[in-house]
């Protein structure tokens, strides 16, 4: 009996830059970097006055949680460093340094607290020295810093500048930046309520739904619309620097 040869053709890995598909953008592959809870800025650490809304008996279910991150993305974040950073990340390409030293400006004085003052000057500095840990591979993030000299980065103005060297359009980076903070956001809800894995997600699918709005929002926003007036959130803020047992910085 003969014998028949079969021969399968397997499609190869690409191997070059060239083979890649041209839909992978770097600049999107670069928002989801900075978007990612691995980068080293010490986001966990903080929840922005959610851990003392819980010890204030505010919070202390999955809908309680989801309603007061969903109104802290749309009363707080939105109408602030997002719309600081949709301001800052055209004036890092600009190389505007004035309006990103004013910007940054704004973002200290604004802070109510102690606690979120600390919050936004440490995790600028961390962004810095992220951007000074990759050397070359930073896409020049580490020099625009310096050359601003801001005294410290504020962190959403720092984030700005590294979002600046993407590429990526100003909807997306605004976008990647609001899902960061939502991520970190109902992380720190699973582990102070507490709620389940399944919670969260649930919470985080909410979240996803309104930050398109949230970015249209902080979009539109000129200088004299940004404000970050949240009295319940400065007193919760003030309340949990003394407050007895904490798992969390903010």
């Amino acid at each position: 009996m003969g014998t028949t040869m079969v021969t399968v053709t397997t499609p190869r890995m690409p191997t070059t830059t060239a083979d890649a598909p041209a839909s992978v953008a770097a600049g999107l592959l670069y928002t989801l970097w900075l978007a990612s809870p691995a980068l080293p800025v010490g986001g966990f650490s903080y929840s922005e006055g959610l851990e003392a809304a819980v010890d204030a008996g505010l919070v202390h279910d999955e809908a309680s949680a989801a309603a007061w991150l969903t109104d802290q993305l749309q009363l707080s974040l939105a109408r602030s460093d997002l719309a600081v950073v949709a301001q800052a990340i055209p004036a890092w390409r600009a190389h505007d340094l004035a309006r990103i030293r004013a910007l940054n400006e704004w973002v200290l004085s604004t802070r109510e607290t102690q606690e979120f003052r600390l919050q936004t000057e440490q995790m600028g500095r961390s962004l810095q020295a992220w951007a000074q840990s990759l050397g070359e591979l930073g896409g020049g993030v580490l020099q625009r810093l310096q050359a601003a000299d801001l005294q410290p980065p504020a962190y959403p103005v720092a984030m700005a500048c590294a979002a600046a060297t993407s590429g990526a359009a100003l909807a997306d980076s605004l976008a990647g930046f609001a899902f960061g903070w939502a991520e970190n956001m109902v992380q720190a809800a699973i582990k102070s309520v507490p709620l389940g894995q399944s919670a969260g997600q649930r919470m985080l699918a909410r979240l996803v739904a309104d930050i398109p709005a949230a970015v249209a929002h902080a979009m539109a926003m000129g200088d004299d619309d940004r404000q970050a007036f949240t009295p319940l959130l400065a007193i919760l803020s003030a309340r949990h620097e003394t407050q007895y047992s904490r798992l969390f910085r903010s």
